[in-house]
């Protein structure tokens, strides 16, 4: 039988005897059709003449793209999926006796790439805080303290729109608690700035725009609590008046402040430690980090931490 021939039978298997959706069997034709025309562009016209080189060749080739054949490179995530279609046909030409062996099975996707966290330069950081909250209107003043708040302890924005008034201590610790992922909690201290903009918020901000009793810190212009929608506009909207031309969110604000204190100088378990991404393999490291020496090493390592 033809390659042509096999791939049909094999995406009748998939329709008739295992039900798959409509759209699954039209993605596995159209990388098995890939498949086919990179095979008959080799010379070859039969599966049993496939070795599992081809095969890896074929991943290759699908990574750099091929002008001549008429297709751009495609991501990692697209090369994986092609490839579990690849090596299900192939399995599914084994088991109906097609061939006699199964030459992908030992050909495993790439790796994807490790996507670095990107990060505004300082200057532009400072440039968003200037332009958040220009105003003293509440929602300015809300708008200001958010932002210098994400900016000061790196927290996620669920972590910030979850915050309640009790969990700020502006006098003594000059810290904040903050409740991560699985519901641990840290503690992380605040740079002069944001407690200057939280003070402002809370005195002149906040009683403005409470309607009914709610312990939560920031709030929306109905008085409910902020949702994590709310506060990324916020964000886009400060960054929009600095004149920033690039795609910023609440967590490029947390890789900033992370990127920014190892600039510094910042121990990278400190850091970790700060941010919450304590797991259970590392978790005996950061506990030997006491608060003590987490506020000495951001006193000195983050730019607004005075």
């Amino acid at each position: 039988m033809t390659l042509a021939a096999d791939i049909s039978r094999y995406l009748d298997h998939l329709t008739v005897e295992r039900g798959a959706a409509a759209n699954t069997v039209s993605s596995y034709r159209r990388d098995l059709e890939r498949y086919r025309r990179y095979l008959d562009r080799r010379g070859i016209s039969a599966l049993d003449a496939v070795a599992e080189e081809d095969i890896r060749e074929f991943l290759v080739e699908l990574r750099r793209g091929d002008a001549d054949a008429g297709f751009a490179p495609l991501a990692d995530s697209s090369i994986a999926r092609t490839l579990v279609a690849t090596r299900r046909f192939h399995k599914f030409a084994v088991d109906e006796g097609i061939v006699a062996t199964d030459v992908a099975h030992d050909v495993r996707p790439p790796r994807a790439a490790r996507r670095l966290p990107k990060s505004l330069p300082v200057d532009e950081v400072l440039a968003i805080l200037d332009a958040a909250g220009a105003d003293d209107h509440p929602r300015g003043l809300r708008d200001r303290a958010l932002l210098e708040f994400l900016y000061s302890c790196g927290a996620r924005i669920s972590e910030a729109t979850s915050l309640d008034i009790d969990d700020l201590d502006l006098d003594d610790m000059r810290a904040v608690r903050l409740r991560g992922k699985g519901g641990k909690e840290r503690l992380v201290p605040l740079g002069g700035p944001a407690v200057d903009a939280l003070e402002a918020y809370l005195v002149r901000g906040r009683p403005a725009l409470v309607s009914r009793a709610t312990p939560a810190l920031f709030l929306n212009a109905r008085g409910g609590r902020l949702s994590r929608q709310s506060a990324w506009q916020v964000l886009v909207t400060a960054a929009e008046r600095a004149g920033l031309d690039k795609a910023v969110s609440p967590h490029t604000l947390r890789h900033s402040f992370a990127t920014h204190l190892l600039d510094g100088g910042a121990d990278v378990r400190v850091v970790q430690e700060l941010l919450g991404h304590a797991s259970v393999t590392t978790t005996q490291v950061y506990t030997l980090v006491t608060v003590n020496t987490m506020r000495e090493v951001y006193a000195v390592a983050h730019p607004r931490a005075r």
